[in-house]
Formats: C-alpha cells, sequence, structure tokens
C-alpha cells in the first residue's frame, strides 16, 4: 500500500527533505520483481541516520541483489509524527512510499542505548505488534543489529533476530533462508529455528533466564535446540568485502555530509573503557590499492568534496602516510579534503597533517580521556602528557588554533585530583600556544575541553565497575568547571542524568523491557535529544515496574556473576577481561598488540590466525 502524503503535510512539518526520497543514487526497484522487501530502519532522524556507514554499505549491498528490495525508513520527527497520527498515515518507506508493515524484514540498527523508545515508536507507527510473541505470520521480522547487539537483552520481548557482529555475511544468508522458507510455506517460527542454525544470528525467545532473590541471574539457558552461545559474525579479509560504489546525495544538510571511507576494523590499543575496541577484534586493514578505488568511484558518483577516513584509530592504519599522500596527489588540483577523526596524541603525524592542510585545513581534535597519567594508566590510554604537548605544539606550529580535548569523567578508581589534571593539562596546552612566536601561531586561541560520563559497557574490563551516581558526576562536573577559569578555555560536558540512563540499559537485562514499553507509553522518545528527555517519566516507568534503576547502573558485579549477555561470545574470553581489570586497578598497561600478542583469544576464536590481516607489517 503506497502511503499518501499530500503537500498540506509537508507543509506543516520542519524539515519536509527528510521524508521526501528520490535523492541522487537512492536505489528504486518494482516492488513486485523481489522476493524480499526490506526495511532498513534508523530509530533517528534523517539527517543522523544518513550518517550512519553501516546503513549505506547494507543498503547498497542488499539491493544488489535482484531478488531483494532494501529500502530507508528513518523516524519522523515530532512534528510528522503528529501529523501521521492525526491523518492515520502509517510509517512508511522512503523510496517507496509504501507502509513498512507490507515488507518482508524490519531492521534497526543499535547504535545508541537512548534510541531504544524510537524503536518500540516505529513499529507502533508502522501498526507492527511491538512484542515478538504478538507477531503473526503475515507480520515482518523484526531484525536488530549494531553494536548495541552485544547486549540486546532489554529489547528481547521486541526482536525476532538479532545479528551479532559484522552482518554482511549473515544478512545474506539470512535472505537465501527466507527464500526457501518461503517457497516452503512454513510457519514462523521454522524460520526462526533455522535462522538460529546461522552463525551470529541469535533468536532471543530460544533463551531462558531464571534470576535469584536479589534480581542478579541465576540460570541462562538455550530452550527449543539453540545453540548454548552465539558467536559473532566478522569479515576476514576486507578487501574481499562489500564496499559501495556510490552512496546516497541528501537534498538537505546531514550531520556528516561527506564521503566516509572505511580504512580499517578492530582496534590494537587495548583502551579498557572501550567496547569497540574489544568487539571489533581482531584488526583487519583494507589495502591503499582497495581504498584508492573505493575513493575514486565515491567520488566520482557523488560529487563530494571531501572525504573523511573513518576508523577507530586512524593514524594505527600502517599505510596512513601513503593512503593520504596519494589522496592528496590525485585530489589536490580537484581541492577534495581529506578529514581525519578524533586523533591519538601519540599518533600524530606533523608530516601527514601537513599534507592534509595542503588542500583543507579542518578541525583538530585529540582524546587524551584522562587527565592525570595515573588515571591513564588505569584505563590503558597508552600516552603520556608529554605526547600531548607535543602534539599541540607541533598543530599551533602548523597554524591551528582552535583544538579539541575529549575526557571522559567518572573513570574507575578517579580521585578529584585526576579532574583537576583535565583542567591543568588544558592550561599547559594554552602555554605551549603561547611558546610559538607571535608571528607564527595563527591568532584567536580556543581550547575547547569536553567531558562525557564513563558508561560501563558490556564484553569490557570494566563491566563489573559501578558507574558513578549522578550526584558524584555532577560534583565532578563543577568542581571542573570551576577549575577552568579563562575565556580561551571553554568546558562542555553532558548531563549525567543521560548518562544514567544509558548505563542502565548497556547492561541491563530482560527485566527492563517492560520499563521501556511502559517509558514508551508514557511519552518517551528520542531520548538522546535534551529538548525531548523526559527524566522524571523514566523514574516513573521504574518504580510502576518496581525496578531500581541503581541495581543496574551503580551496582559492582562479583566476577562469578552470571551477566546477561555471558551467552554471546565476541571471541575474547571472560578470563582476559578479568585479567585486564586486575591490572587496571594494580595501573598496570597493557601494551599495544603490535608490540607482540597478549593471546586475548581472538586468533583460537577463528582458527585462522587473522589479526592484523592486510597490514604491511603482516
Amino acid at each position: 500500500m503506497v502511503v499518501n502524503l499530500p503537500d498540506e503535510v509537508l507543509y506543516k512539518v520542519e524539515k519536509p527533505a527528510r521524508y521526501i526520497g528520490n535523492e541522487m543514487n537512492s536505489v528504486h526497484k518494482e516492488p513486485q520483481s523481489v522476493k524480499i522487501r526490506f526495511a532498513f530502519c534508523f530509530p533517528d532522524v534523517y539527517e543522523v541516520g544518513m550518517s550512519h556507514l553501516g546503513m549505506k554499505i547494507l543498503y547498497h549491498m542488499l539491493n544488489e541483489r535482484e531478488d531483494t528490495y532494501c529500502e530507508r525508513v528513518f523516524a519522523p520527527w515530532t512534528d510528522m509524527e503528529e501529523q501521521m497520527r492525526k491523518r492515520d498515515i502509517p510509517l512508511f518507506a522512503l523510496e517507496s512510499k509504501e507502509a513498512v508493515t507490507y515488507f518482508d524484514f524490519v531492521g534497526f540498527t543499535l547504535q545508541y542505548e537512548m534510541s531504544f523508545t524510537n524503536i518500540i515508536n516505529m513499529l507502533d507507527l508502522a501498526k507492527i505488534p511491538i512484542k515478538a510473541t504478538e507477531r503473526k505470520e503475515e507480520n515482518p521480522f523484526v531484525i536488530l543489529g549494531g553494536p548495541c547487539a552485544y547486549n540486546s537483552e532489554p529489547l528481547w520481548e521486541i526482536a525476532d533476530i538479532v545479528v551479532l557482529g559484522e552482518s554482511e555475511e549473515a544478512l545474506n544468508e539470512l535472505m537465501d533462508l527466507y527464500i526457501k522458507w518461503k517457497e516452503n510455506n512454513k510457519p514462523r517460527k521454522e524460520f526462526l529455528k533455522a535462522a538460529s542454525s546461522l552463525k551470529g544470528v541469535y533468536i532471543p525467545a530460544f533463551y531462558d533466564v531464571e534470576y535469584n532473590d536479589d534480581g542478579t541471574i541465576k540460570k541462562l539457558f538455550p530452550i527449543d535446540e539453540a545453540p548454548q552461545t552465539v558467536s559473532k559474525r566478522f569479515i576476514k579479509r576486507l578487501d574481499d568485502s562489500y564496499f559501495p560504489k556510490d552512496i546516497i546525495v541528501p537534498y538537505t544538510e546531514i550531520v556528516h555530509d561527506r564521503i566516509m571511507l572505511e580504512v580499517f576494523r578492530g582496534c590494537t590499543r587495548g583502551c579498557r573503557f572501550c567496547q569497540a575496541g574489544f568487539i571489533y577484534r581482531p584488526v583487519r586493514e583494507k589495502s591503499r590499492k582497495k581504498l584508492m578505488s573505493d575513493a575514486a568511484s565515491l567520488i566520482e558518483n557523488t560529487g563530494y568534496e571531501e572525504l573523511s577516513l573513518t576508523s577507530l584509530s586512524i593514524c594505527d592504519y600502517s599505510d596512513i602516510k601513503g593512503l593520504v599522500n596519494d589522496l592528496i596527489e590525485n585530489y589536490e588540483e580537484s581541492k577534495v579534503g581529506i578529514s581525519l577523526p578524533s586523533l591519538r596524541i601519540d599518533s600524530f603525524s606533523v608530516d601527514l597533517i601537513n599534507e592534509i592542510q595542503k588542500v583543507r585545513k579542518t578541525g583538530l581534535t585529540f582524546a587524551p580521556e584522562a587527565g592525570s597519567q595515573r588515571m591513564r594508566d588505569v584505563i590503558n590510554k597508552g600516552v603520556t602528557e608529554e605526547d600531548l604537548m607535543k602534539s599541540t605544539s607541533d598543530a599551533f606550529k602548523l597554524g591551528w588554533s582552535n583544538i579539541k580535548l575529549y575526557f571522559m569523567i567518572g573513570l574507575p578508581g578517579e580521585t578529584f585530583e585526576d579532574i583537576e589534571g583535565i583542567a591543568a593539562l588544558a592550561y599547559k596546552v594554552m602555554d605551549e600556544y603561547y611558546k610559538v612566536p607571535k608571528e607564527q601561531r595563527k591568532k584567536g586561541l580556543n581550547i575547547t575541553v569536553s567531558t562525557s560520563s564513563f558508561v560501563p559497557k558490556a564484553f569490557t574490563p570494566f563491566q563489573w565497575e559501578p558507574q558513578n551516581t549522578m550526584e558524584e558526576l555532577k560534583e565532578k562536573q563543577y568542581f571542573l568547571k570551576n577549575k577552568i577559569k579563562s575565556k580561551q578555555i571553554t568546558y562542555n560536558w553532558h548531563a549525567s542524568p543521560v548518562s544514567f540512563l544509558e548505563g542502565i540499559f548497556a547492561r541491563g537485562d530482560r527485566k527492563l523491557s517492560k520499563v521501556l514499553i511502559n517509558a514508551w507509553e508514557k511519552g518517551c522518545k528520542f531520548d538522546g535529544w535534551d529538548e525531548h528527555f523526559k527524566f522524571d517519566l523514566w523514574m516513573e516507568a521504574f518504580e510502576e515496574c518496581g525496578i531500581d534503576p541503581a541495581f543496574y547502573a551503580n551496582r559492582r558485579r562479583e566476577y562469578d556473576e552470571i551477566l546477561p549477555w555471558d551467552h554471546l561470545n565476541i571471541g575474547i574470553p571472560k578470563e582476559y577481561l578479568i585479567n585486564e581489570h586486575k591490572k587496571s586497578m594494580e595501573e598496570n598497561l597493557t601494551t599495544d598488540c603490535r608490540e607482540g600478542c597478549h593471546s586475548c583469544g581472538i586468533l583460537e576464536f577463528e582458527k585462522s590466525g587473522v589479526c592484523f590481516d592486510g597490514a604491511l607489517s603482516s
């Protein structure tokens, strides 16, 4: 059913370009010509979702299948939702404008815990039953993926299928399996049973949980012959993996409006707070030849004039200088700018940044993460104050005067001396600026210090740690604010109630499912947006469900406690994470994997020795 979206509706919403589709490089097919309709849903607005690299990859990958039509769906902003509910317009896909409820699959990517209520809201707008148990044979299968899928237990009632890890291969296998199931006209449950045999595919309904009297998990076990554990998927050779030759060029401005060139996956640094650093192991690099080929196609097919190199720690790419030199050489004349995400302060390269600024000077962001050396050792950041001073001094000499510094507060074992160290570092960076001769440095120094509140995540060495309470975080934020007096240093921080909610769901269990639904029924959605975050309603939802949120956010776990994600396998054994946690308490470092293997378990996981695949050092 094609949705009727009259002009008068578009006239009444803030940004109609979010809903009209038909952008350059969007894919359009005859729905009758395919066997599978896949709605790729992003649980946030168009501008955020269109900046997501995973959506760009999977959208085009699925559409390269002749039997599949993948379309995009974004969360309508509140003004559009009001019009849709008033006129009984169901959630629709951008390409065909057809109602999502008639699709075969509705896939959501879980990038951030604060988007969970938007998933429920979008299902409701689509007129798809919110709970998996209430869906009938004709309803689509709801699939979840993305980094938060590594603990999707708070969404267990909502998901039919969860894909764990990099989903390119698993999704294709699922599509093939679906076509066979559909041709055989078997019951819905038979498809889920068959899907559960695929590596990386987790069916929450096929597992059950028993709890102790204190609320911790007593037993977590498979039913219906499901596997005991579900292991993640990852692509072994990135040069052979799918990457789009073109991407959709939006009509309206989006958050990251540029080409994103994925350079490698994984990270060797072992920062103990970083979930991505553990779940995306092993490290796999694309070759410079492959990257140059991808860049050429994307620049030619989109007309973008900026290309961002994307990875967890971009300067760790073993061929970074060669890649940047080639990109500059090829695109300097056509004025295509190259940008890098936040840089490690120990791998900042004067030569590299000199090359980049030949075309266009982009922002410069460093992430020391903690203010004191003691704290940086606890989190295994592996960088020193000397590294930061050298990097920022080099940057000032090269003409930068606008530097951003990212830190976290609320880290395990943190003291007020560590917090004070953040302010001290910012002042020392300011001193480095004034050491540069006046005629050499650029005018208008601006140092931005940003702190986020540490949220312990699943599958990290800090997964057993309590999160700081909101009161503790607030006290630390004001303490730091009072330590920064210079007008040349700006201090930004994140509100602690949002971090508190994020902390609850990041390590939550199945009992939180009813809280999520209750909070949505009360009107919670777009919780990541300050103007829509309704903390009081969330607290009401917890109270009505009889659940103490501090149990999830602020409680220390023991090593022998069964965690809600213990039946999922990322390839890193729990023993390794425990050892890393103990080393953090002793302020001992674990060196970069490139300096020597620490036997984290990922090589044994696939039994193929693929770490550093593609790297020049391999």
